[in-house]
């Protein structure tokens, strides 16, 4: 039997790289600025998923609040070291590149759809050596950041652009599947991500431990 799926779509941060050490340490470092402690990697995974800005204003109410004025100015000083440190702890999670492989001999196009801005999207990915696997990279800010996830905009962005077909849609967060369903598309979250909830709380189609049970999940969607 033919492979059930054309495309395959991933979210970036907590679904194929987790860059949560990475994403910490330029939260920590825009923090120290506004003299407030630093986060935990555990305190912060569950802020990562709509974009650096809402995660430094995340981290800033829980240090403190807010300030007035400043947030401009720590949101740059945090895109500045991040993209400098981009790569420095991110890695691919256990058994995405042989999942890609497996995709690519089967044929299947994927792609990237995440909140990240493209740029840093593309930076990351090249510098992992996962950018040229990618039929296409599409970031919060590309179709501009009204039309970021939880928007299906950007998943009905990636099917066009890879040709059309049946998609599937591998995420970590609420965005990710309410953009996945509203597109029309499989949800599949991965349960080892960056989750706010427990998993059999987001309501997706499919929850997922470890990428080594993707392929087998998406054959049996026939």
């Amino acid at each position: 039997m033919p492979f059930p799926f054309a495309i395959v779509g991933f979210d970036l941060d907590g679904t194929l790289v987790d860059t949560a050490g990475d994403l910490t340490a330029g939260l920590n470092h825009a923090l120290s600025l506004a003299a407030r402690a630093p986060l935990t990697v555990e305190q912060v995974r569950p802020m990562i998923g709509l974009g650096g800005r809402h995660m430094l204003e995340q981290g800033l109410r829980a240090t403190g609040g807010v300030p007035g004025g400043d947030v401009e100015r720590l949101f740059r000083e945090f895109l500045r070291h991040y993209e400098v440190h981009i790569a420095v702890h991110s890695q691919p999670f256990p058994g995405v590149i042989a999942a890609l492989d497996r995709l690519d001999s089967l044929g299947v196009k994927t792609a990237v759809v995440t909140n990240k801005t493209e740029r840093l999207a593309r930076v990351l990915l090249g510098d992992l050596g996962l950018a040229d696997r990618m039929a296409t990279i599409i970031g919060g800010d590309t179709l501009g950041r009204e039309n970021a996830k939880p928007s299906p905009a950007p998943i009905i962005e990636m099917i066009a652009r890879c040709g059309g077909g049946r998609a599937a849609f591998v995420g970590d967060s609420i965005y990710d599947v309410t953009a996945a369903k509203a597109a029309g598309v499989t949800s599949i979250l991965v349960g080892f991500g960056f989750l706010d909830r427990p998993a059999k709380d987001f309501g997706a189609d499919h929850v997922i431990d470890h990428f080594d049970a993707l392929i087998p999940l998406l054959a049996k969607e026939a």
